[in-house]
């Protein structure tokens, strides 16, 4: 029985996306592994910003870092 855990910042994905995930998954490890639908199990924890960080900065901060990177169009 595969397991498979997604997490996510907390901002906002829809309940119609989170349900394209979860058949996303559960149909990826059926073509590749010939897992069984039935007995895949996949859950999907939101966590909020402030408990989310990327190379040492909160992710908002690292977010304004990336974007002060990227020159204007």
């Amino acid at each position: 029985m595969p397991t498979v855990h997604i997490r996510i910042t907390r901002e906002g994905a829809t309940p119609a996306q989170k349900a394209e995930l979860i058949a996303g998954v559960t149909d990826l490890l059926r073509r590749v592994l010939d897992k069984n639908p039935a007995t895949t199990v996949v859950t999907i924890d939101e966590v909020d910003l402030e408990n989310w960080g990327i190379g040492g900065l909160p992710v908002l901060d690292y977010r304004a870092a990336q974007a002060a990177k990227v020159p204007a169009r």
